[in-house]
Formats: structure tokens, sequence, C-alpha cells
């Protein structure tokens, strides 16, 4: 299975970890090094997937539970109208995020935080995060990797101006987390509070027709 590229550091130490207990301390105390290894492998696993989108359709960007489907929640919510869902993620889903639309990236943000529990609503407001804005066919899609008490690192690996396709990797957070994702006011929410989604898979949303067809 395919290893994002941010958890080798962490396989590589926890291995060296292993090495350097085991001839200090003894095989037992080796073992935890290798069980922490095991969990980095387990942690950072990017599970290939079947991406099938139609044009209007959003997919998850995120493996997870949803929280919000609907009204936004928080106070610092982008510029306009917006209808938003929230997926969080707990430390034993794959946290590799998918892009849920396709489009050209116009905005990539950094907006530094606190780091409370990723499922308290005032996260989204407060914690810090990286918001990533796409053009899908004349409508805009916004993208919120939000770190909790764990995930406290958020990798974005998307820029300003790329052109991305739906299902397409763009980032990794550590260690639990939540992701938001702002849509327009006309598209139809089919993502229910309380249900597990698997990203670049899941249909949580269809937009509404404005735009250009063909956009992916």
């Amino acid at each position: 299975m395919r290893i994002d590229p941010a958890g080798w550091p962490f396989i590589g130490g926890a291995m060296v970890l292993a090495g350097i207990l085991s001839a200090t301390a003894g095989l037992p105390y080796g073992t935890a090094g290798l069980v922490l290894a095991a969990f980095f492998i387990f942690f950072f696993r990017d599970p290939e997937r079947a991406i099938t989108s139609k044009d209007r359709a959003v997919l998850s960007p995120a493996d997870g539970r949803v929280m919000v489907a609907g009204v936004p929640t928080g106070e610092q919510t982008p510029p306009g109208t917006w209808q938003q869902i929230t997926i969080f993620l707990s430390p034993m889903d794959v946290h590799v995020n998918r892009m849920p639309v396709g489009g050209r990236v116009t905005k990539v943000s950094y907006h530094p935080g606190r780091f409370l529990p990723a499922y308290k609503a005032e996260a989204g407001d407060l914690n810090e995060h990286t918001e990533v804005w796409v053009d899908h066919g004349d409508q805009t899609i916004v993208v919120r990797q939000i770190v909790g008490v764990l995930a406290r690192r958020i990798v974005c690996r998307t820029t300003e101006g790329a052109i991305v396709k739906a299902g397409e990797r763009f980032g990794v957070m550590k260690f639990g987390s939540r992701m938001d994702v702002f849509l327009p006011p006309d598209a139809a929410i089919l993502a229910k509070v309380g249900d597990r989604v698997v990203a670049g898979v899941t249909l949580i949303a269809e937009l509404g027709a404005v735009g250009r067809a063909g956009a992916r």
C-alpha cells in the first residue's frame, strides 16, 4: 500500500528508535518502537480509490464522520453565502485529503490559530487551518483543512493557479483533524449528520446547474 510521503520521517524515526532500544535496553523495548512504526504506517496509509464523478458531483475530501450538513455553524465562514459540510477524522481514519471537485485553484491561504478538539463547533473558527478555493465551472467551493488537539501539522500540496481533478490528492493532516467544505447555497446536500464518508468516493452534494459544463 502507498504511504503518504509525510509519514516517512515518523516511520523512519520510530524504526531508528526501535534499533536503539533493542541494542541498549533489550528486545522487548525495541518491540515498542516497532509497534510505534506500525502505527505510523497505518496512519499514513494512502489506499488507491476508484474515482468516478459526474460534472456537478461533490466528492468527500476526507474519510470520517459527517458532523454538519447544511447551515454553517461558525462565525468565520468565507465571505458570501454558503452551505457547509463538516467531516471529523479520528486517528483511525485515512488522513490523506482529496479534492471534492475539479477546476482551478484560485486561492490557498494559511490561518494560524488554536488547537481545540476538532469536534467542537468553535474549532472551525479558532483553530489553525488551511483554506483552498476552487473555481468549478464558475462556481466556487472552499475546502478547509483544520487541525485538532492531536493534528498540529497540515500539509497542503496544491497552489494558486493549479488545475485539479475531482478525487485528486492534495494534502494530509496529521493525527486527528477536521475538514470543512463550503458550497453554494443552491447545492443539494446529500450527506447527513452521522454518515461515514470516504474521500474521493462518497458523493456528499450535487452542485446547481449554474456555470460552465465540463469543468472537472
